[in-house]
């Protein structure tokens, strides 16, 4: 399409970024056709394509408005329609410049402002938000039914084998799942060791994918230098990777790249960094001819519904492959309708936005519950969650499954 931006951002990168973007698409409108937003609400402006129009407009000028903004933060941000798109567009670049421009402009409600930072700080500093949890699941019985469901019940994390291995790879400490779920880095770690590579956690936190999408992106910036100031050390000595078990935090490692590069400390960093970045599918896959010798493929049936996250097969384009693992694994995968949907978590969308997450989360749940299985399986800490809310079947993380059927030091793998 014809761009013409207006002064305040043609000659500026995220201007010539966006005019790129802008340039690419055709309106062809393939992109509404898999927009979960678009599904619910039918309304041109809650789709990609609308989206696309607004910023269009924004950008050269065009008067910005409360309902421009509420547009904008409808969108999921799950990028199925970078998927479906036959022409490339970069959409998600180009919403986060849009919101960008359009928050710059429309500003927030002192209510709206309170919340981001509210979530802001719960989420990022660990024992506040240990210790909320803690007490919320000591007195859940107690909380409002809706509140209730978004307080999962306590795992137990198992043995983290210690470091004894030559091969070593690095583990994102992140923010919120050390806190839900510690059990999956553990399993993470133990079926690496049970193949003789050691997962070190080296200090670190948050991706700072959390700040970036709740309108800070100069803590997700200061996040991203503390990041690689841990792992450096370890990746410039021996470490050959670092492993990001939660797929939203993936994408955010693999994008540290563009968010440092006109920073002169830390673009070269932030590009090895970002191209050592791996999923555990990934890391699975490259190491399974070693891991398949130690599957045991006698602990009966057990029928999985995968829910592959948007930031696995969207973000990080890995769509299909945890599900050949898991058939790989002995296990009978049972069909799951429009899998290419996003649940509904989306970060905090279930918070910001929930009477179009909890839709998004009921017809998840009931494409994943429709062929009866026996567990739910997926890849993201907040698709867990979020799902586990409205379910009463156990929702684990994919590698928590390889890790029970594998051999070896069989007292580490319960």
């Amino acid at each position: 399409m014809q761009t013409s931006l207006a002064d305040f951002i043609k000659d500026s990168p995220e201007g010539r970024e966006a005019d790129a973007i802008l340039r690419s698409c055709v309106h062809c409108g393939f992109c509404n056709a898999t927009c979960p937003t678009y599904q619910l609400l039918g309304d041109e402006l809650d789709g990609p394509r609308g989206r696309i129009y607004l910023i269009k407009q924004v950008l050269e000028g065009s008067p910005v408005t409360a309902r421009t903004q509420l547009h904008l933060d409808r969108c999921l941000t799950c990028l199925s329609c970078e998927t479906t798109c036959p022409s490339g567009v970069r959409y998600g670049r180009l919403i986060d410049i849009g919101r960008r421009v359009v928050d710059e402009h429309v500003g927030r409600t002192p209510a709206a402002q309170a919340v981001r930072w509210t979530l802001r700080r719960a989420l990022l500093v660990k024992p506040l938000f240990g210790g909320a949890l803690a007490v919320g699941r000591a007195m859940k019985s107690l909380l409002p039914q809706e509140l209730r469901a978004k307080v999962p019940a306590a795992a137990p994390a198992g043995v983290w084998p210690p470091p004894r291995h030559t091969r070593r790879m690095l583990a994102l400490a992140g923010c919120v799942q050390s806190s839900l779920a510690p059990s999956i880095d553990a399993a993470m770690a133990r079926v690496l060791d049970r193949i003789g590579i050691s997962l070190l956690k080296v200090g670190g936190g948050c991706c700072g994918a959390l700040p970036y999408h709740l309108d800070d992106a100069g803590a997700a910036v200061a996040l991203a230098r503390r990041n690689i100031d841990a792992w450096w050390p370890h990746l410039d000595r021996d470490a050959e990777a670092v492993v990001v078990t939660a797929s939203a935090c993936g994408v955010m490692v693999k994008d540290y790249a563009h968010l440092l590069r006109d920073d002169p400390d830390y673009a070269d960093k932030a590009k090895r960094v970002a191209g050592l970045a791996r999923d555990p599918v990934e890391v699975i896959g490259a190491e399974w001819r070693r891991i398949a010798p130690k599957v045991a493929m006698d602990f009966g049936p057990l029928k999985v519904a995968f829910h592959p996250p948007c930031t696995l097969q969207h973000g990080l384009k890995l769509r299909g492959r945890v599900e050949e693992i898991l058939h790989a694994l002995g296990l009978e995968l049972t069909p799951v309708a429009a899998a290419h949907l996003c649940c509904g978590s989306a970060g905090t969308y279930s918070i910001l936005q929930p009477e179009l997450s909890s839709r998004l989360q009921a017809n998840k749940v009931a494409a994943l519950e429709a062929g009866g299985p026996d567990v739910i399986a997926t890849a993201n800490i907040g698709c867990m969650t979020h799902l586990a809310g409205a379910t009463s079947l156990p929702v684990r993380h994919w590698i928590e499954l390889l890790d029970a059927r594998m051999f070896g030091d069989r007292a580490t793998a319960q």
